[in-house]
């Protein structure tokens, strides 16, 4: 079925608060040149201590809506894409969309953890083409800050608070998704997790409970390794090559993962758009935050081909293939 929907606008949000390299040198054995040689971040925003996911989805709303003057008021549909709620119940999206004040939206959350965002597009085209819905806004948001264990050297300097956001609409004329690919690696899931309700699944290991847990080899190895493969599994479902191209939008994880995935992808390295620089990884939010920064850049124009690819916890992954439409 072809695509009947087109992302119309974006915007974005992150805190003020900036922790730097230099910070981390002062609560654990490290140092901004280490950090940068085998991460390329310099810095990440971390959110006040009552500031949430919802709070910091709403503002990257508001971006999107100032920048671009467009009405929200017929929003039908929110999709939020974390691993942060505010609460387990009622979700991040119903927050947002009582902030809004939309009285005929419908609120999900959706938690792929880093690839909940490229999940949140394959999912709003679905639901606008399949004629369900006719306007939605699909928000990627994090407050990784809060479930970041701060004595852990390997962790604490990968993880910042941001949020992101696109609208997607209706049309026929102009269409933005052309294809997508997704997946999961479930048995693999122990390499990254946040313990919470059930420790069953990773009784041997279990680490401190309530933070973030990552094997950081074990998920470099898989990124690098199968990557390339969603990469070339979503480009042949078009009539689209490597070369064809204008951008590439990884999940901003790590700097060197992902030159290791496009030198194995075949992708120049000049086309990969990241946040991590100055967001460190953000998780679902990297991919909207890569994006705006490249908006604000002026690299970005209306027609250019890129290609979207979230993956992380799960581990699961998700592509899509798109024409930038704004």
């Amino acid at each position: 079925m072809n695509s009947l929907a087109k992302i119309t606008a974006q915007g974005s949000y992150v805190p003020e608060k900036i922790m730097d390299n230099q910070d981390f040198e002062e609560i654990v054995e490290t140092s901004d040149e280490w950090i940068q040689q085998r991460t390329g971040i310099v810095e990440r925003r971390i959110t006040k201590e009552d500031e949430y996911t919802s709070d910091i989805s709403y503002k990257a709303v508001l971006d999107l809506q100032e920048k671009y003057q467009v009405d929200l008021s017929d929003v039908d549909m929110i999709i939020n894409a974390t691993l942060t709620p505010d609460y387990k119940t009622p979700s991040v999206a119903s927050y947002v969309q009582a902030k809004i004040g939309l009285t005929k939206a419908g609120a999900i959350d959706i938690n792929a953890a880093c690839a909940g965002f490229t999940y949140g597009l394959n999912l709003a085209n679905g639901l606008i083409t399949s004629g369900q819905n006719k306007k939605i806004l699909v928000i990627g948001a994090e407050t990784l800050s809060k479930i970041t264990d701060y004595t852990d050297r390997s962790t604490c300097i990968l993880f910042g608070d941001g949020a992101g956001a696109f609208l997607v609409e209706y049309s026929e004329d102009e269409t933005s998704f052309i294809a997508s690919s997704a997946g999961s690696d479930g048995d693999k899931g122990h390499n990254l997790y946040c313990s919470e309700l059930s420790e069953e699944m990773f009784s041997d290991d279990l680490e401190n409970p309530g933070y973030i847990v990552q094997n950081g080899r074990g998920v470099y190895k898989w990124a690098v390794g199968n990557v390339p493969k969603v990469i070339n599994e979503t480009l042949e479902k078009t009539d689209y090559n490597i070369e064809d191209l204008d951008w590439f939008v990884p999940h901003s994880a790590n700097a060197r993962m992902i030159e290791s995935i496009c030198e194995k992808s075949g992708i120049e390295k000049e086309k990969a758009l990241m946040s991590l620089r100055y967001y460190g990884n953000t998780s679902s939010a990297t991919i909207p935050l890569s994006m705006d920064l490249a908006m604000k850049e002026n690299k970005l124009k209306k027609g250019d081909l890129i290609l979207l690819v979230g993956f992380g916890g799960g581990l699961a992954y998700a592509s899509t293939l798109i024409k930038w439409t704004i």
